[in-house]
C-alpha cells in the first residue's frame, strides 16, 4: 500500500485548488467593482474535479495516506452525485443569490468548501478523518446559514444549527474516543478486525457506539434528534436550505455506513436497535407534524425526517441474526433511496427558488395556489415531485420505498415494513395537499413566471430523472449494488 498516493485524493486536491482560484478571482473582481461572474466561473470550476472522478472509475480501490483514506466504488460514486447536488444547487440559486445580494462570492467560495468536506468523509476510512470531513462541511454551512446579516430569522436560525451541530460533533467525537479505547486504532478495518476476533473490550465499544449513533442521528436530523432540522430550513434563505438539505445527506450516508456497516459490523446487534427505534420514531413523528404545517419549507423539514426514517430502516435490515449475506442488498436499498431523495429535494428547493422573486419568498403552501394557470410546466414537475416523496408510482419515490421495504420484510421485520406503509399513507394526505393547491385553488397572483432558462432546463431534467429512474431504476440499482459489494469486500 502506498503511504501517500496523492492520486486516489486527486478530485479532492482539484476541488481545493479552484475554490482557492474562485475565491480570489472573487477578491480580485470586488477590488476593480465587478462583482459579477463569480457564479459562472463557480460552476464551470466544479467541471475540474468532476472530470478527476470520471477518470477514477473503473479503477481498482485506492488508498492514500497510510490506508486513512480510501477511493472505491461507493465513494466515486457518491462524491459524483455529491458534485453534481451541487451544482444544481449553485444553478438554481443564481437568480436567487442576486436579487437577495447575498455577498455572491463568499456563498460560491463557501459551498465549493463544504462539497470539500463532504467528498473528504466520503472517502475516510478513519476515525478523524471522518471527523476532519465532518468539521470542514459542517463549518461551510454554518457561515452560509450566517450569509444574511440583515435578517433576525436567518441569524436565529444559524446560531440553533451551529450550537446543536457542535453538540452533535461532540457526541461523534466522545463515541470515537471510546473506539479508541476499547480498540487501540482509529482506522476503520483495525476496528472491524478487533471485534471480529474478540480483542476488543465490547462494554466500552457497545458505550461508544450509543454515542456513534446519537451523533450520526443528529447529522441525518433523525428524531428525537431532529429539532435542528424545521428551525434551520425555515429560517436560513432558499438558496442556502438546499445546501444543508441536498448533498449533505450523502455524505452523512457514507460516514454512517463506513462506521456501521464497515467498523462496527461485529456489534450489528446493538445499533440495529437503535436505529429501529430512531426508524418508527422519525417514521412517525415526521409524518404526523408534517400535517400542520403551512410552510412550504417547514413541511418539506418534516418530510425529510420522515425519510430519513426509510434511509435507517435499510441499514437496519443488513444483519439478520448476525448473517451478514443479505447486507449488499439492504444497504444497496438505503443507499438508491438516498440518492434519489436527493434528487428529489434539488427539485422541490429549486422550484421554491424559481417561484420567488425580488421581495417575495414563495415558502408558504398558499403561494402555490392556482400554479398551473400561471406555468403549467412548473406545476406538473412540481406534481411530480410531490408524488415522488409521497411514493407513488411511476415515479423513482415508489420503487426507491419499494426495495427498502424489501429488505424489511427480507430481515422477517414485518412489523416494521407495516409502520413504514402506514406512515407514508399519512405522509401522502401532505404531499396530495399541495397537489390540490397547485391545480385546484385559484391564485391569488396571475402575473406569468419566467424563470431563468438554465435554471428551465435544470429543472426540466430533474423531473424527467425523476420520472425515468421510476420507470427504469435498474441502471442506478446495479450500480449501488455493485458499489456496497465492493466496499463491504474490500
Amino acid at each position: 500500500m502506498d503511504k501517500l498516493n496523492l492520486l486516489a485524493a486527486l478530485p479532492e486536491i482539484v476541488l481545493l485548488v479552484v475554490a482557492c482560484v474562485v475565491l480570489l478571482a472573487d477578491v480580485f473582481k470586488s477590488r476593480h467593482g465587478q462583482a459579477q461572474g463569480i457564479d459562472r466561473l463557480a460552476l464551470i470550476a466544479l467541471l475540474a474535479p468532476l472530470f478527476a472522478l470520471l477518470s477514477q472509475v473503473g479503477t481498482p480501490v485506492q488508498y492514500a495516506f497510510g490506508g486513512m483514506y480510501l477511493s472505491d466504488d461507493l465513494a466515486r460514486l457518491l462524491k459524483i452525485c455529491a458534485l453534481v447536488a451541487t451544482a444544481v444547487s449553485l444553478l438554481y440559486a443564481r437568480g436567487y443569490v442576486a436579487d437577495r445580494q447575498l455577498y455572491r462570492g463568499e456563498f460560491y467560495t463557501l459551498a465549493m468548501f463544504s462539497l470539500l468536506g463532504q467528498m473528504v468523509m466520503i472517502s475516510a476510512n478513519n476515525l478523524l478523518v471522518i471527523y476532519l470531513g465532518l468539521e470542514l462541511m459542517s463549518l461551510s454551512l454554518y457561515a452560509l446559514a450566517a450569509l444574511r446579516r440583515d435578517s433576525g430569522r436567518a441569524t436565529e436560525a444559524a446560531i440553533k444549527y451551529f450550537v446543536l451541530g457542535a453538540l452533535a460533533s461532540g457526541f461523534l467525537l466522545y463515541g470515537m474516543s471510546m473506539l479508541y479505547g476499547g480498540t487501540g486504532s482509529l482506522d476503520l478495518p483495525d476496528i472491524a478486525k478487533a471485534l471480529s476476533t474478540g480483542q476488543a473490550n465490547r462494554t466500552v465499544m457497545v458505550f461508544g457506539v450509543v454515542f456513534i449513533v446519537a451523533g450520526l442521528a443528529f447529522k441525518f436530523g433523525a428524531v428525537p434528534f431532529h429539532m435542528w432540522v424545521p428551525d434551520v430550513y425555515q429560517g436560513t434563505p432558499t438558496a442556502v436550505t438546499l445546501l444543508i438539505a441536498g448533498a449533505p445527506k450523502l455524505a452523512a450516508f457514507a460516514i454512517t455506513f463506513r462506521i456501521l456497516a464497515e467498523g462496527l459490523i461485529g456489534v450489528a446487534a446493538d445499533w440495529q436497535q437503535m436505529l429501529t427505534v430512531l426508524c418508527v420514531a422519525s417514521l412517525v413523528v415526521g409524518n404526523l407534524v408534517a400535517i400542520a404545517q403551512t410552510n412550504l419549507k417547514r413541511m418539506l423539514a418534516y418530510s425529510t425526517i420522515a425519510q430519513v426514517g426509510f434511509v435507517l430502516l435499510g441499514l437496519l435490515s443488513g444483519v439478520i441474526g448476525g448473517d451478514a449475506a443479505a447486507a449488499p442488498d439492504a444497504y444497496s436499498a438505503s443507499l438508491f433511496y438516498i440518492i434519489t431523495y436527493v434528487l428529489t429535494t434539488l427539485g422541490t428547493f429549486g422550484l421554491i427558488q424559481l417561484l420567488a422573486r425580488q421581495g417575495f419568498e414563495a415558502e408558504e403552501i398558499s403561494d402555490l395556489r392556482g400554479l398551473n394557470r400561471r406555468s403549467p410546466w412548473m406545476a406538473f414537475i412540481a406534481l411530480i415531485l410531490m408524488f415522488s416523496l409521497a411514493g407513488i408510482p411511476p415515479t423513482v419515490g415508489f420503487y426507491a420505498k419499494l426495495a427498502v421495504l424489501q429488505s424489511v420484510v427480507h430481515a422477517g421485520m414485518l412489523w416494521l415494513a407495516v409502520v413504514a406503509v402506514l406512515a407514508s399513507l399519512v405522509g401522502a394526505f401532505y404531499y396530495l395537499r399541495v397537489v390540490k393547491t397547485l391545480y385546484f385553488d385559484e391564485p391569488e397572483d396571475t402575473s406569468r413566471l419566467a424563470p431563468d432558462a438554465s435554471a428551465r432546463a435544470a429543472m426540466a431534467i430533474n423531473g424527467a430523472l425523476i420520472l425515468g429512474l421510476g420507470l427504469a431504476p435498474s441502471g442506478l440499482m446495479t450500480l449501488c449494488v455493485q458499489a456496497i459489494r465492493q466496499a463491504l469486500t474490500t
